[in-house]
């Protein structure tokens, strides 16, 4: 559609915007029917003229009765354009941001190289996932939390007083969390499905750390909860070294969904045969390493479970929880046959998790990543026992 102007000055940035945005002469239109009045349109048609005196652009005519009027207006140099409007290239203010971008900064090599293509996307106009060139020092700011978190001083540090630490605002992060998450996306291993807090809590930057809700035949230390038998118990992450066993369970399950892990107890285990653990989607840094240290009270022989959604993210939380036991871990109503007896195969497919050919969720992983894969969400499905 040609594009139509009855401000000179908005004509004439019109035609540099598109330049910079890979237009080589590109051309806009003065739209009579719209002028105001005579005068509005001859003021109009001398600020085009003048620009084509200082060799900026070339006037096109109209044809037959119309050839006295100015048909189009198309780019022919931009430097003198830019002189003459008084506007700085976007190319020479994405050099200048780029240089302020992370000037100062001692950065991880691999941090860096997102860079180069920041400042060539702003030299064309654009933004970088939502970033222009007038937010450099915002984006600064990413890169300076996206470092301190490969320095390991989110650690053990709740969100807002990190932010606070180590670029002096305890917002900031909030408003750069999506890219300080693409600026990790690259070096560590997060969850590609997530939005960027939930990517964050898997890493420990939380606000803090969700409880632990745990069912079976367990006690604290010094504290004997036979009498209470509650229908689970709630802990903070770090204390999970307080759990004591009343007797061996028979399992371990861990399970994503808040639903499944209450019907689970409820219908499939209400004699807590085994120990059920909630652990609230994307499995924060605390609950992953509450986990290790669950896994390592329970004997060698007591098999391990996790149940997920069967779909990437399924397989992605599947495979983190298998890191933090440290050791074999089993899917639970997780599997090929169930996908493909009960699933439904989803509008866009995301990208499974990168699991060892000894993962026992490889298969499905694979499976995840062929075309026409059917997904199943856990709720669909009713409890039963692992063992059964």
């Amino acid at each position: 559609m040609a594009r139509r102007f009855t401000d000179a000055t908005g004509l004439l940035n019109d035609l540099l915007d598109r330049y910079e945005g890979g237009a080589a002469s590109p051309i806009a239109h003065p739209d009579y029917d719209a002028f105001p009045s005579v005068v509005a349109a001859d003021a109009f048609l001398k600020q085009v003229a003048l620009a084509e005196e200082i060799g900026a652009v070339i006037l096109g005519r109209g044809r037959g009765a119309r050839r006295d009027q100015i048909a189009h207006v198309r780019l022919q140099a931009a430097e003198p354009l830019y002189h003459h409007l008084g506007r700085i290239p976007s190319s020479q203010i994405a050099r200048d941001a780029g240089t302020r971008l992370v000037a100062g900064l001692a950065l991880d090599g691999r941090l860096a190289e997102p860079v180069s293509s920041i400042a060539d996307a702003w030299g064309r106009g654009k933004s970088w996932h939502g970033f222009f060139a007038s937010d450099v020092d915002k984006l600064r700011g990413a890169f300076a939390l996206a470092q301190a978190v490969l320095d390991g001083k989110h650690l053990d540090v709740d969100y807002k007083t990190f932010s606070r630490k180590i670029v002096g605002d305890s917002k900031a992060l909030e408003h750069v969390e999506g890219a300080v998450v693409r600026l990790l996306g690259g070096i560590l291993e997060l969850p590609p499905g997530a939005r960027p807090r939930e990517a964050l809590r898997t890493i420990g930057l939380e606000r803090f750390a969700p409880p632990l809700l745990i069912a079976g035949q367990i006690d604290l230390d010094g504290a004997d909860l036979s009498s209470i038998c509650p229908h689970y118990l709630g802990i903070a992450p770090k204390e999970a070294d307080r759990i004591r066993f009343r007797k061996p369970p028979a399992y371990v399950l861990t399970i994503e969904n808040f639903a499944s892990f209450n019907r689970h107890i409820t219908e499939a285990d209400p004699d807590r045969l085994g120990a059920t653990l909630y652990v609230g989607g994307y499995p924060s840094l605390a609950t992953q390493q509450a986990l290790r240290v669950i896994g390592e009270m329970v004997s060698p022989q007591t098999p391990i479970f996790h149940w997920s959604d069967i779909d990437p993210d399924g397989t992605w939380i599947f495979h983190t929880i298998e890191r933090a036991f440290g050791r074999l871990l089993r899917p639970h109503l997780m599997s090929v046959d169930i996908a493909e007896r009960s699933g439904q195969v989803p509008p866009r497919k995301g990208a499974p998790a990168r699991c060892p050919a000894e993962s026992c969720i490889a298969e499905l992983a694979a499976y995840l990543a062929q075309e026409g894969a059917k997904t199943v969400e856990q709720e669909e499905l009713d409890p039963k026992l692992p063992l059964s």
